[in-house]
């Protein structure tokens, strides 16, 4: 059953977070998604080492929450936790000054004792967490917090604290492992006696690996992209960890990182020259001269712009770079490049620079508000990389307008729609191997899309501006995860708000899908089995069961309501209230009309039912109109079976029968004698059907002094009061028995199998036989 006043409460743990501690993506993640999970109703802790290198200003923030001991084998170590609020997220920082007083949060000798020291804190600190606060997911990031799981399933495991704990290991690079010395399995984590965590540690013969015990031990496995976390499955990106992996493919999923649409907003960011937005984009041609300016480079309009930030290494794509850079600047693109890294990369673009002046243009260093002017004044962006788990600058450069040349892997894949140039999709350009020549290639499609197309490439960033990457949407595939993990928490009301509020569209919309079920019901001949379904739906139509018809009745009329609207119904009773007497009238004068008048109405009356077959799949309007002129041509319709009825008595009797039960078959069939015709003309206007129905039954009072003869005529006017005429008809059909079926057979669309009115009418005979034999 579930909890209703249960929130999903998260630990999500990391080795850095922004805006306190960052380095890369995961700082960016750790400080985006936690919020975007409370904004959508969970309740979220973030857990991150205490460094030197956090500003004071967010230190002197924090408040002393608790501490405690911490083992690492034969150590007891000192583990204060510091609280502290910030964008409505809570962050408890993990203190210990021995492991994090450091100018850098990584590269140490000892990171594999810090980081073990910071997963087995972090499964101690759930005993430690604010009061009401019982962790339902341990979210664990990267190498750093590996060991969490290895921890909490082999020190924890049976508290009933930790029990309901339910993990999750996010690999957001699977280059970085953790890797050490096998001696730390004893020294440190004190886990060499267990055979169990000593052989799912090991990854040769002298060492260990902290990334792959978290893949072993976590409930799931989650990557920063759907592509690349097929990639990882494989030799040539798993990093010797695709055997894993793939044995525990059916924990792993992808699911794309998103920004800070916010913070990454050309309409108010203030770093940029001048603001623009997706439908007025003349700031971007301002934000362009002016870092052409800037750079030294040309200032000319006419020439793409194309930009890199990022870090120069192989895994970045520079060789690819290097290679083709030369055709790129002598064919006409300005490019500008900003970043660090490998020295050869440097003296590379350096050279270029040297070169190509006023077209090239290198920047080697790192500054994050030249970064965001380059993203918004560029045509282009350029990130080629060898693999790239998801990426965010190619993300960045969409958001403001300018167009990404990308490599199709992992998250780039996922992110950029390539370009095609005949029906004008994509939100950038791509291209599929690891080579300079394709590089190229893809840089010169762009260009001259820019040059000979610029209504297409206008086109193009307009759709590349208007995706949607904001973390509301990963968080959204987040949560479904941790619910699927835990199924007896409900889902939080924020995230079921944007649900209920299409529910009423559904709901309105719910008339039109009626007209379905009716089709599955006529289908079907066994309509009793369809009984209780007819009577469950009229709760949502009460105004039939008003009118004061017998209640067996109202309910499948009430089933059949919700295909027409109020309005329709109204006039639909309205109408067949003002042409009862009418139609009683000529059903009288139908007994006194010859035999070849009948006929010659018969034919009519088949023409009429073809026609109005295909009323059904109007709209409700339509229906209305249908039904009135069916209303005019009922008495006529009805002509046919009551003539026959009166050359016998026995057939007189047959007659109503057979009316009735046809009455649920919406099929045509123009060849069938004129009694057929004068039913089948019933489904095209409900109104017309029931009339009819009433007609019959008034004709075989007349003819007829029986007792059932009577009752089922007394029976068709109760039904007539209806707004729902089949339903109605069904229902005032001469047997209790041969009712019942046809109410469960509601209309159905023209197109319904025609081989339904074969055993409409052999039933029909039969009983008219039956009828005959007992008179």
């Amino acid at each position: 059953m579930a909890q209703t006043s249960k929130k999903m409460q998260i630990v999500f743990a990391s080795a850095e977070c922004a805006p306190f501690v960052k380095t890369g993506g995961l700082g960016d993640v750790a400080g985006s998604l936690p919020a975007a999970l409370v904004r959508a109703g969970a309740e979220v802790i973030v857990m991150v080492p205490k460094y030197a290198t956090i500003k004071d200003e967010y230190k002197a923030q924090m408040e002393h929450f608790t501490d405690f001991y911490v083992s690492l084998s034969w150590r007891n170590e000192y583990c204060g936790l510091e609280k502290l609020e910030h964008d409505g997220v809570t962050y408890m920082f993990v203190d210990n000054e021995h492991y994090f007083a450091r100018d850098y949060p990584y590269g140490f000798f000892d990171d594999g004792e810090r980081f073990a020291f910071f997963s087995k804190a972090i499964t101690e600190s759930l005993q430690h967490l604010p009061e009401g606060f019982e962790c339902d997911i341990l979210h664990c990031n990267d190498w750093q917090t590996a060991l969490a799981p290895v921890f909490l399933r082999e020190f924890y495991q049976g508290l009933p604290l930790y029990d309901r704990v339910k993990t999750v290991f996010s690999i957001h690079n699977v280059a970085f492992q953790g890797q050490f010395s096998d001696t730390v399995m004893e020294d440190i984590l004190g886990v060499a006696h267990i055979p169990a965590a000593a052989t799912q540690l090991r990854c040769d013969a002298c060492s260990i690996n902290y990334m792959l015990g978290a893949l072993h031990y976590a409930d799931a496995i989650t990557t920063v992209s759907p592509t690349y976390a097929s990639e990882i499955q494989t030799p040539e990106f798993g990093e010797g960890l695709d055997g894993v992996l793939r044995e525990r493919s059916y924990a792993l999923q992808g699911i794309l990182n998103g920004i800070d649409v916010v913070g990454f907003d050309p309409a108010t960011d203030k770093r940029i020259a001048a603001n623009y937005t997706v439908d007025d984009r003349a700031g971007k041609a301002v934000c362009k001269a002016k870092l052409q300016e800037e750079l030294g480079l040309e200032i000319r309009d006419d020439r793409p712009l194309m930009v890199m930030v990022t870090r120069l290494t192989r895994q970045k794509g520079m060789d690819l770079v290097m290679y083709a850079l030369d055709r790129i600047l002598s064919g006409g693109v300005q490019v500008a490049v900003l970043g660090t890294g490998d020295r050869d990369y440097e003296d590379g673009l350096r050279y270029f620079q040297y070169k190509y002046p006023g077209t090239m243009a290198a920047r080697i260093e790192f500054d994050p508000a030249l970064s965001q002017r380059m993203y918004a004044a560029a045509d282009m962006f350029l990130m080629p990389s060898k693999f790239e788990p998801c990426g965010l600058s190619q993300i960045i450069a969409m958001r403001y307008g300018t167009l990404p040349i990308v490599r199709e892997t992992g998250g780039l894949k996922d992110t950029v729609q390539p370009y095609n140039e005949f029906t004008g999709e994509g939100t950038g350009f791509s291209f599929s191997h690891f080579n300079g020549d394709e590089m190229g290639d893809a840089v010169f499609r762009a260009a001259r899309l820019f040059w000979d197309n610029r209504g297409a490439w206008n086109q193009l960033v307009t759709q590349a501006m208007s995706q949607d990457f904001s973390w509301t949407r990963s968080a959204d595939k987040y949560l479904d995860l941790y619910f699927f993990m835990h199924p007896e928490i409900e889902r939080p009301v924020a995230v079921e708000a944007a649900a209920a509020v299409e529910e009423p569209a559904a709901a309105e919309a719910e008339p039109a899908a009626p007209v379905k079920e009716p089709a599955a019901a006529e289908a079907e001949p066994a309509a009793p089995v369809k009984e209780p379904a007819a009577a469950e739906e009229p709760k949502a139509e009460e105004k039939p069961a008003d009118d004061g018809e017998v209640k067996p009745t109202a309910k499948p009329a009430a089933k059949k309501t919700t295909t027409r609207k109020t309005a329709a119904k109204k006039a639909t009773t309205t109408k067949a209230a003002t042409s009862k007497t009418t139609a009683a009238k000529k059903a009288v004068e139908a007994e006194a009309a010859p035999e070849v008048k009948a006929e010659a109405t018969a034919e009519a009356a088949t023409a009429e039912a073809k026609t109005a077959a295909k009323a059904p799949a109007k709209t409700a309007a339509k229906k209305t109109t249908a039904t009135k002129t069916a209303t005019a041509k009922k008495a006529t319709a009805t002509k046919s079976p009551a003539t026959k009825a009166a050359t016998t008595k026995a057939a007189a009797k047959t007659a109503p029968k057979a009316a009735a039960k046809p009455a649920v078959k919406v099929e045509e069939a123009p060849s069938e004698p004129k009694a057929k015709a004068a039913v089948e003309a019933k489904p095209a206007a409900k109104t017309t059907t029931r009339k009819r129905a009433t007609t019959t039954a008034k004709k075989a009072t007349t003819k007829t002094a029986a007792p059932k003869a009577e009752a089922k005529a007394k029976d068709k006017p109760a039904v007539k009061a209806e707004p729902e005429p089949k339903a109605a008809e069904v229902k005032a059909a001469p047997k209790a028995t041969a009712k019942t079926e046809p109410a469960k057979k509601a209309p159905v669309s023209p197109a319904a199998p025609a081989e339904e009115k074969a055993p409409t009418k052999k039933t029909s005979v039969r009983k008219a036989t039956a009828t005959r034999k007992r008179r």
